[in-house]
C-alpha cells in the first residue's frame, strides 16, 4: 500500500472515530433532554460509525498497512436546540462525504484499484447518511415548536434497529 493512501485511510479512521464520538455526544445531549428516542437514535449512529473505522482499520491491515490512531478532540455537548444537533449532523455528514470523495480521488490517482473498490461502499453509504440526515432535520424543524409532534418524532426515532459493535467479518 502507498504510504499517501495508507496516511489518507488513518485520517479517515479518525475522522470516522471522531464521528462515533460526536453522535454519542448528542446522545447524551438528546437524554438531558429527556428525548429518548432521539437519544437512542444517536447513539445507534455512533454505532455505525464505529463500525465504519472499524471497516476501515481492517482493511488497512488487510492490505499490509500500518495503523496509526490519532488522538479525537472532544466534540461539542450542547446543541441551542434538537433542529440545531441535526443540522449539525447533515453538515457533519457532509464533510465526511467530501473527505470521502477525496479518498476516491486520491485512490483513483494512485492507480490502487482495491481502495478504489472498498472506498465505493462509503461513497453509497454517505448518500444514504446525507439523505437521512436532511430528512430528520427537516422533520425536526416542523415540529420542534410543537411538543406534541416532537414526542411523536421521539417515539418514532427510538424504533430504529440496535446496530453491531463490531465490523463485518471480510469488510462487508
Amino acid at each position: 500500500m502507498k504510504t499517501k493512501i495508507e496516511t489518507a485511510l488513518n485520517e479517515q479512521v479518525h475522522a470516522e472515530f471522531f464521528s462515533f464520538y460526536l453522535y454519542l455526544s448528542m446522545a447524551a445531549y438528546f437524554k438531558t433532554q429527556h428525548l429518548d428516542g432521539f437519544a437512542h437514535w444517536m447513539r445507534t449512529q455512533a454505532q455505525e460509525e464505529y463500525s465504519h473505522a472499524m471497516k476501515l482499520f481492517d482493511y488497512l491491515i488487510d492490505r499490509g498497512g500500518d495503523v496509526n490512531l490519532l488522538g479525537i478532540d472532544s466534540p461539542p455537548a450542547n446543541w441551542s436546540s434538537p433542529s440545531a444537533a441535526f443540522e449539525a449532523v447533515v453538515k457533519h455528514e457532509i464533510h465526511i462525504t467530501n473527505r470521502i470523495d477525496e479518498l476516491v480521488s486520491l485512490a483513483n490517482a494512485e492507480n490502487d484499484h482495491a481502495t478504489s473498490v472498498v472506498l465505493h461502499w462509503f461513497v453509497n453509504e454517505q448518500v444514504e447518511e446525507v439523505s437521512i440526515a436532511d430528512t430528520l432535520f427537516h422533520q425536526v424543524k416542523m415540529v420542534e415548536d410543537n411538543p406534541h409532534g416532537l414526542l411523536m418524532l421521539d417515539r418514532e426515532l427510538a424504533q430504529r434497529p440496535d446496530v453491531s459493535l463490531t465490523a463485518p467479518a471480510g469488510g462487508e
